[in-house]
């Protein structure tokens, strides 16, 4: 049987009737099945996962992304993830009888319509990316939705689908296809944001910026930073602090574990944490 996973995050976790205005949505949809519905009132973002055919999926994908731009005002919106969106993300993850490839033309066509029929400038990533540079979620969310106004200004930030107008209410969504996404929280003993985030600077593929003895970031002939890189390929990390249970935590995406294991990564946050004294 032809199975798609879709994962959508939308930015609203704290208001239960928006919530499940937007998962009835995917509920009512023939051929596919909700599996999980995660909010987070720190992060005032819900994480969504259903699955189904690959047309089931696309149409379920549609509906929710509407009905969150209709219940959800980015405007008024805040939370300690980074969010750009009312639907922040939608990835397209293959399961059975289907590939990457079939996953890439589920993003390019679900974008085109979420643009088209929703007004919403959508953004391509991960293996649905038209520009190396928009592969990394991250690079796309730089800024976040108060920085999109500015960014659809720039010719270099024009969306994959749809015209390069700033909509207050709804932001911007990023659709794509990756492989499975392994969310993975370490948490600290300690209320410093700080730490958390050095640790997970050390952790993440990306790194930090490379600073001179005075402490500021030295940067290339082009004034983008260097960076030092991080231990661990496939890997994305932050640093937070969470309010709901009153500590800091590294938050962690794995974009491959094959490459990059949960428990590895585990046992490095450790030493890092010791020799920070946590």
């Amino acid at each position: 049987m032809k199975l798609v996973e879709c994962v959508p995050n939308f930015s609203e976790g704290r208001d239960k009737e928006k919530v499940n205005a937007i998962t009835k949505e995917i509920e009512t949809t023939p051929q596919v099945k909700l599996l999980d519905v995660d909010p987070g009132e720190t992060t005032n973002r819900t994480v969504v996962t259903f699955i189904g055919t690959p047309e089931g999926v696309k149409e379920a994908a549609f509906k929710a992304i509407k009905k969150a731009a209709e219940v959800i005002d980015m405007s008024k919106h805040k939370g300690a993830h980074s969010r750009i969106g009312a639907t922040d993300v939608c990835p397209f993850v293959p399961v059975s009888e289907v590939n990457m490839d079939d996953c890439v033309q589920i993003a390019n066509e679900v974008g085109e319509r979420v643009a088209r029929e929703l007004g919403i400038p959508v953004y391509l990533y991960e293996e649905a990316a038209k520009k190396p540079d928009r592969r990394n979620l991250a690079t796309i969310r730089k800024g976040e939705y108060e920085g999109l106004p500015d960014k659809l200004k720039d010719p270099e930030w024009a969306p994959d689908y749809g015209k390069p107008v700033f909509n207050p209410k709804a932001g911007t969504t990023v659709i794509g296809a990756r492989e499975f996404l392994i969310a993975y929280n370490i948490n600290l003993n300690t209320r410093d944001r700080r730490l958390a985030h050095d640790i997970a600077l050390t952790l993440r593929e990306l790194g930090r910026a490379k600073r001179d003895k005075e402490g500021k970031i030295i940067k290339d002939r082009g004034g983008k930073a260097t960076k030092i890189p991080g231990k661990f390929k496939e890997v994305k990390a932050v640093g937070w602090y969470i309010e709901d249970y009153g500590i800091a935590q590294i938050s962690i995406n794995f974009t491959n574990y094959k490459i990059s294991p949960p428990h590895v990564v585990f046992d490095e946050a450790r030493k890092e944490a010791e020799r920070l004294g946590l």
